[in-house]
């Protein structure tokens, strides 16, 4: 972490807090309404099936690694 000349830590510059409409309206965002609807936002963020079992396999370890 960065420090400053008086020692204390260099924060980021603060954002200014918007509201969920604000939000919405700032990325041009629509209800979704339909299963196509969610067709015609897919991408592929897997490279591949077996990659996609891998995920999900790790996500359903973590979920239960806990519980006894």
């Amino acid at each position: 972490m960065t420090t400053s000349s008086a020692g204390g830590p260099v924060l980021p510059p603060r954002r200014p807090r918007l509201s969920v409409d604000e939000l919405i309206e700032a990325v041009v965002a629509r209800p979704i309404r339909t299963a196509a609807d969610l067709d015609e936002m897919a991408v592929d963020i897997f490279e591949s099936d077996e990659e996609l079992d891998e995920f999900l396999a790790y996500t359903y370890a973590e979920r239960r690694r806990d519980v006894a």
